[in-house]
């Protein structure tokens, strides 16, 4: 019996910490390369957004909005369950508040009318995604949003003439943030407004904060021997910024 009530208190414990605090996360896409890699398992804070539905385990329709809710800065790596099939965590990185106005030119990112500055570092061959892709790296720094920071960060970027490095101008509506992949020409994010669009407050499950365990995979999962080569020890407890 005693037993029991361990197993039971334990699973408890596990939920209520899953559900309000912390939540692991794997990384299954490039769409967030160079800051997060296929492979990469990260912890979500629950508490950051506050709590709605999909915050539950099995999301269940037990009330709308979020309780304790906070709105996401700009610059944030977030969680979010996909407006067209909310069965689907995604994760990107919020450029856009509530009211401002997005638009790519050329494959460069402006917000509120003004361009967002970016400096090339250089080449950059990303892996884990297909076949090795050489990209161009660039530093890009997200005005800050209320009283915060501003936020640099790390893009990449293969051209300036794809599909999505010309769009329209994007208002975002009350209630929504605007998501991008840090993998600039290999996102699928809120500029596809019929696959990901805008993302409702509602629908945020929480901030990437630490990357705990990372992996490369490069070799079948029977080849146990190579295990600790595929390990990405250098990666393990990053901040994710």
């Amino acid at each position: 019996m005693e037993a029991i009530k361990t197993v039971v208190y334990a699973g408890l414990i596990a939920i209520g910490v899953r559900s309000f605090l912390f939540e692991p996360f794997n990384i299954p896409s490039g769409s967030m390369i160079p800051t997060l890699q296929v492979g990469d398992f990260v912890f979500v804070s629950k508490f950051s957004y506050g709590y709605s539905r999909f915050s539950l385990p099995l999301s269940p329709d037990l009330f709308s909005g979020r309780i304790f809710g906070s709105e996401p800065h700009r610059g944030d790596v977030a969680v979010f369950r996909l407006p067209t099939d909310t069965s689907i965590d995604y994760i990107k990185r919020i450029v856009g508040l509530p009211g401002d106005h997005i638009q790519m030119k050329s494959g460069q990112l402006y917000l509120n009318g003004v361009v967002v500055p970016s400096i090339l570092v250089g080449p950059y061959i990303a892996t884990g995604d297909g076949p090795p892709t050489e990209y161009q790296r660039y530093t890009e720094t997200l005005p800050p949003s209320g009283h915060g920071k501003p936020v640099t960060h790390a893009i990449l970027k293969t051209a300036d003439l794809g599909p999505l490095d010309n769009t329209q101008e994007y208002i975002v509506p009350p209630g929504t943030v605007f998501g991008m992949g840090d993998n600039r020409d290999n996102s699928q994010d809120s500029r596809v407004l019929d696959h990901v669009g805008y993302i409702p407050l509602a629908n945020l499950v929480g901030h990437a904060e630490i990357i705990f365990f990372s992996f490369d995979a490069e070799h079948p999962w029977w080849q146990f021997w190579c295990w600790p080569l595929e390990i990405r020890w250098n990666r393990l407890l990053m901040r994710v910024h």
